[in-house]
């Protein structure tokens, strides 16, 4: 098989924007082309493989075995090109450049305000975020789809650089009219009889609040598992139950007083952000400011941001 001098890196462009969206439609509308233009791309590009990287499923597409194997040779084939261009943009000297981010769902309630700071000191950087699942992004990493990523654990699973950034703390949250929202320093325990609202098996929210039972010895009446953070946080105010969430997803319900965060022992439960890059990737210019600028700007953003909403443990005991 030989259709490398037959390929294009334009039909390399369309087929990873057709296999993001699994729709012709979409990634015609993206690319500012008529579908009947990214197919016939499309076409050629198979035609040049010699084997099939989509089916039709019903009205929409998904890519064959083949075009799951294409999809990572030509994330990484485009990223290398992306950064040979911004490392000759970097022997102008210029001040731009473009950087992928890739960030856990956690994190994109606070990384929005850092980029707009980021972006007001740069104005020449183009940033663009990419939220998905941890595994999401472990794979991107690996494909070079994404310079820098920001997620909650080292990820050893790759060979990656992770620095730490920030503190990530979790805090127990009840409905605002929960009977022990004003207590201090109380016993995990005393919410035994109470319902646990629980984000889904393998994410890292989930991890955590396990942790905590373990280490307290701990088994509620009951648990719900749930999708999102969002969610979790609706069902808590209707007063469905309790939850183990991330400070950093509760902005505007700390500000509004929709939620309350209990005093329990043992909370915050104590976590850090990392950035992280591979570690055979050579940070250009861009993503070298970025990953400064957010080892420098973040800890202290958070802080400022939520810093009064806890009750560290030092502070109980005082």
């Amino acid at each position: 098989m030989n259709f490398v001098r037959s390929l294009t890196l334009r039909q390399l462009q369309i087929f990873v924007v057709a296999a993001r969206h699994l729709s012709y439609a979409r990634a015609a509308e993206e690319l500012h082309l008529t579908p009947p233009a990214v197919s016939m791309q499309l076409k050629q590009l198979e035609d040049n493989v010699g084997l099939p990287l989509f089916e039709r499923l019903g009205r929409g597409v998904a890519l064959t075995g083949a075009g799951e194997m294409l999809v990572h040779h030509a994330l990484r084939i485009l990223g290398e090109i992306k950064d040979a261009e911004a490392n000759l943009q970097g022997l102008l000297g210029a001040e731009t450049g473009q950087l992928s981010v890739g960030l856990v769902s956690t994190a994109k309630y606070f990384m929005p305000r850092l980029l707009a700071k980021f972006a007001q000191d740069h104005p020449g950087v183009e940033v663009q975020f990419t939220v998905g699942n941890r595994a999401g992004l472990l794979q991107k990493l690996q494909d070079n789809a994404i310079d820098l990523a920001v997620m909650g654990r080292i990820p050893i699973e790759i060979d990656a650089h992770a620095e730490p950034m920030a503190s990530h703390p979790y805090v127990l949250i009840a409905p605002a009219d929960h009977p022990l929202r004003a207590a201090r320093n109380f016993d995990l325990q005393e919410l035994r009889h109470e319902t646990f609202l629980l984000r889904e098996e393998g994410s890292g929210s989930r991890r955590v609040v396990e942790e905590m039972f373990k280490n307290h010895l701990f088994t509620p009446a009951r648990t719900i598992s749930m999708g999102s953070n969002e969610t979790i946080k609706q069902a808590v105010m209707a007063g469905m139950g309790v939850s183990l969430l991330s400070l950093h997803t509760l902005p505007l319900e700390l500000k509004t007083g929709e939620i309350s965060v209990l005093d329990v022992q043992g909370t915050p439960v104590e976590r850090t952000w990392y950035v992280v890059h591979m570690n055979s990737k050579r940070l250009l210019p861009a993503g070298q400011k970025f990953r400064s600028f957010l080892l420098d700007h973040a800890a202290p953003a958070l802080e400022q941001e939520y810093g009064s909403h806890l009750r560290r443990p030092a502070a109980a005991a005082a």
